[in-house]
């Protein structure tokens, strides 16, 4: 999969940047003669040598650099972010040459990588690894200053700048190089690529995506997006992500829209459906790696947060596409092993039951009865969905209903149902002070007063309700812990069943004998 990489909105400028005017940029005659040569012969051309492909790519690269050093213009371009008139484009050319240079030079820079991707003669790792180990070229480092320096605010410069690299690094990786190695002639196979010189590059570039991943606008998720899709093709950089916190990161653009009486901009998804289908598919190829290593299934299985957000974009459907992807997701954690890796000895094991567990605790069950029911087209989807719905039936009936309960309330993922009932809280009230007798399950439901999810909200004050009810001293153990103050404001929440379930935890709270004036 390919994320879209849409073209710079001074394109229509290109044509018409005179070099020579040019001084800052520093271009010798040989350079200049090269940048026209390019314009004026088709592409494939200039590639067809790895000579003037390997110097045709620099010159690309001193382009950005040299733009950088000199400020990146006025800052002109970076304000468009949508594609302009001609007479526009040619008007920034004026104001801000260097600003539409360094779009010129990321987007030349992008058509030959695909060209190199797509061809069999000359490629990446002859045109951006030189002498006889295969050392990367030192001109990489003109797409990292556009990341963290001089591209800031230019929406296509840093998210060509993050493609065009992650494109370059991967064609060192190992497992790349491999797999390539099927379809390529005998002298391919000789020329070597040093992942090593390329490790370090990945690092620093995956740390930037991260970082990208870290806020909660959509603008600074679709900056990362192109350059993520590109890095999660090979095994290398999907471990270097995961060890990077990436996956934890990733998850929590995945939510969809919390049902809330508010209507607060904090509750609408982070992201747009065609990112959450982008993001899916990118944690869809993080599950290759779970059989394999502990340590990405430990992150996976860390707070429950990764299958509580699919399990939301499964129940909540915002297209077919992203409820396919997720599904597969969901399929390879249900079914991943910890045989081949089982990690550190002293560990908790973490393999497809656990996430089972997790899966009908968030309710997916019944969005897999759900969609059973409807007619599909696509016979992957179908067997993904029998295959989970076989899983889980068959882990269900090997769970207690106080396990199920307890798996529920630590996902934090609240739905009523059978464990949520008088004749539950009466045979399990005990159970909720825990082993070591830290009522550490009643803290979490104390803690679940404030989510934003209204029936969260909503159960959790009738689940500490019926545990005063029926756990001796059970009402000056909530009071200890705080419940009464988190409870008591939402007697005048905005949404009504919330405020009926508040009013009466409180007076379960308050009041000795409840029953008698139930």
């Amino acid at each position: 999969m390919k994320s879209s990489f849409p073209p710079s909105p001074v394109a229509l400028a290109f044509p018409h940047i005179q070099w020579d005017p040019l001084g800052s940029l520093h271009l010798t005659a040989q350079e200049t003669a090269l940048l026209r040569m390019a314009e004026t012969n088709p592409i494939e051309y200039t590639l067809a040598d790895s000579r003037d492909a390997s110097m045709y790519a620099r010159v690309l690269l001193k382009l950005l650099s040299e733009a950088s050093a000199a400020g990146n213009g006025s800052g002109e371009v970076t304000k468009l972010t949508e594609a302009c008139s001609e007479e526009k484009a040619l008007d920034a050319l004026d104001l801000d040459p260097l600003g539409v240079v360094t779009h010129y030079a990321i987007t030349k820079l992008h058509n030959i990588l695909n060209m190199l991707v797509n061809g069999s003669g000359v490629t990446i790792g002859t045109v951006f690894y030189v002498g006889k180990e295969g050392i990367l070229v030192d001109q990489w480092k003109a797409l990292l200053r556009i990341l963290t320096k001089a591209g800031k605010g230019d929406v296509f410069a840093q998210t060509g700048a993050a493609l065009c690299l992650a494109q370059i690094l991967i064609a060192a990786c190992p497992s790349q190089r491999t797999s390539s190695k099927l379809s390529t002639s005998g002298k391919e196979k000789a020329r070597p690529v040093s992942y090593q010189s390329a490790l370090e590059p990945l690092e620093a570039l995956i740390g930037w995506i991260v970082s990208q991943l870290k806020s909660s606008s959509g603008a600074y998720i679709s900056l990362a997006l192109p350059a993520m899709t590109a890095l999660m093709s090979c095994t290398e950089s999907r471990l270097l992500f995961a060890a990077s916190g990436g996956i934890k990161y990733l998850s929590r653009h995945l939510r969809p829209g919390k049902k809330s009486s508010k209507s607060s901009s904090k509750n609408k998804p982070s992201a747009s459906v065609q990112q959450l289908y982008e993001l899916c598919f990118c944690l869809w190829t993080m599950t290759y790696e779970l059989n394999g290593s502990a340590s990405v299934r430990a992150d996976f299985a860390k707070d429950g947060q990764v299958v509580n957000a699919l399990c939301e974009l499964v129940a909540s459907a915002p297209r077919e596409k992203v409820v396919r992807i997720s599904l597969s997701a969901l399929r390879n954690l249900g079914t991943c092993s910890a045989d081949i890796n089982p990690g550190p000895a002293g560990t908790v094991k973490v393999d497809g039951v656990v996430f089972l567990t997790e899966m009908i605790a968030c309710g997916l069950m019944k969005s897999i009865n759900h969609l059973q029911e409807r007619q599909w087209t696509d016979p992957d989807m179908v067997d993904d969905i029998e295959t989970l719905h076989k899983n889980l039936v068959n882990n269900y009936k090997e769970m207690s209903r106080w396990e199920v309960y307890k798996t529920e309330v630590e996902s934090g993922h609240l739905r009523w149902g059978t464990v949520h009932t008088e004749a539950f809280f009466k045979e399990n009230a005990r159970m909720i002070e825990g082993s070591d007798g830290d009522f550490k399950l009643l803290k979490v439901l104390i803690a679940l007063l404030s989510s934003k999810d209204d029936d969260v909200a909503a159960i959790a004050c009738y689940d500490i309700g019926e545990f005063v009810r029926h756990y001796p001293n059970g009402r000056a153990i909530a009071k200890r812990l705080g419940a009464k103050e988190l409870v008591m404001p939402l007697i005048e929440h905005e949404n009504v069943d919330v405020q009926s379930r508040a009013l009466q935890c409180v007076s379960k709270i308050m009041v000795q004998n409840w029953e008698f004036v139930k």
